[in-house]
């Protein structure tokens, strides 16, 4: 194998692995008190527990792809590729800390604004990425729709678990 498909190997694997890493640790900080997602009165359309580790993970693979995929083409325009890793990497703490401010501290209204602000920073990196490649920005679609997905969920948590202040 050449340097260079080596150097694309790794550097696939690892976009892969830090989205997969943040996902990681953020489930294993919550892991105790992820039960209470099937205590709570959710809205329709719920899905079941088990369906959330499956999505996610999906999810952080194609985030890795796409981060990837802008990093590999970064010196076409480096400053627009830096941009929109940066909203990336913002956006992977919000993710971890979304889970956090959930299930662990029980902020569902603070969670559900938590989760607008990471939907704007997840939208702000794909019309970025889009600029460097159309693969990349595509691949994010998933995304943005679980996410504004989970906003409903956690929006409807609030309400019919009358926990809005």
């Amino acid at each position: 194998m050449s340097s260079q498909k080596k150097r694309t190997v790794l550097t696939y694997v690892i976009a892969i692995a830090v989205p997969l890493a943040v996902g990681l640790l953020s489930a294993l900080l919550t892991r105790g008190n992820m039960d209470i997602y099937d205590r709570l009165i959710t809205p329709t359309l719920s899905p079941p527990s088990i369906l959330f580790p499956i999505v996610w993970t999906v999810l952080y693979v194609l985030m890795g792809i796409s981060s990837a995929i802008v990093w590999q083409r970064r010196s076409e325009n480096i400053e627009t590729a830096d941009r929109g890793l940066a909203y990336y990497a913002v956006s992977l703490a919000f993710n971890f800390a979304w889970s956090i401010i959930f299930f662990n501290f029980g902020r569902y209204l603070f969670a559900f604004l938590w989760i607008i602000c990471l939907l704007y920073l997840i939208i702000r990196y794909t019309v970025i990425y889009k600029k460097i490649s159309h693969g990349a920005a595509y691949l994010q679609i998933p995304y943005i729709i679980w996410v504004s997905f989970a906003g409903y969920l956690n929006f409807g948590i609030c309400v019919l678990n009358r926990r809005l202040f």
